[in-house]
């Protein structure tokens, strides 16, 4: 399998077939926040926050240059008119990559979130959870967790270039990093009891 090591503004980027580790950049945090005023104008009544979660919210991670983003919601009862909202600003309901506490949205194309200006978005993976989603919570625990552990963030990073370095596709990567992950979980659950 081939490897690169691309250079890169800022550093040295890993990557392998389909996996590109950038080291962290700020526009990601700015790039969600310009996205989340473009849905919370589209979803403002129906919604109770929506979070950045995943690699790229946390300051200083290397990260695959896609961001993950949670829409909150009170209940289910109201996921009908959020789906029809955001269909008119560009996603598409992915029920298939979708499970329970986690609905997946698809892009329509890269001006997605429709705008009206045209603005062509960064990759991003968005979904919609209930406030009570052991989903969100999940999202939220290792998310907090790594941002007040800098000797975690550093662990994770180089175990996320290792495998991007070493894995043949985004599933052994994504498997790779679960023991990892799992044992983030356990360690913020004792610390929230």
């Amino acid at each position: 399998m081939k490897k690169n090591l691309k250079k890169e503004k800022g550093g040295f980027t890993l990557s392998s077939p389909g996996i590109e580790i950038l080291q962290y950049d700020k526009r990601w945090a700015e790039t969600f926040k310009l996205i989340k005023v473009v849905i919370s104008n589209s979803l403002s009544d129906l919604i109770i926050d929506i979070e950045h979660v995943g690699s790229t919210s946390i300051i200083g991670l290397a990260a695959k240059p896609i961001l993950d983003i949670d829409i909150v919601i009170e209940d289910n009862s109201v996921f009908p008119n959020v789906i029809s909202k955001l269909e008119k600003i560009g996603y598409y309901y992915q029920e298939e990559w979708s499970f329970r506490g986690r609905e997946a949205f698809g892009r329509k194309d890269e001006l997605t979130p429709w705008d009206g200006k045209d603005t062509q978005w960064m990759e991003h993976h968005l979904y919609v959870c209930n406030k009570d989603s052991e989903e969100l919570a999940r999202h939220l625990a290792f998310r907090d967790y790594l941002r007040n552990n800098q000797e975690a963030v550093i662990e994770y990073e180089n175990l996320k270039k290792t495998l991007a370095n070493s894995v043949i596709n985004r599933t052994s990567y994504t498997s790779g990093k679960s023991e990892f992950i799992s044992g983030i979980f356990k360690k913020s659950s004792k610390n929230q009891k």
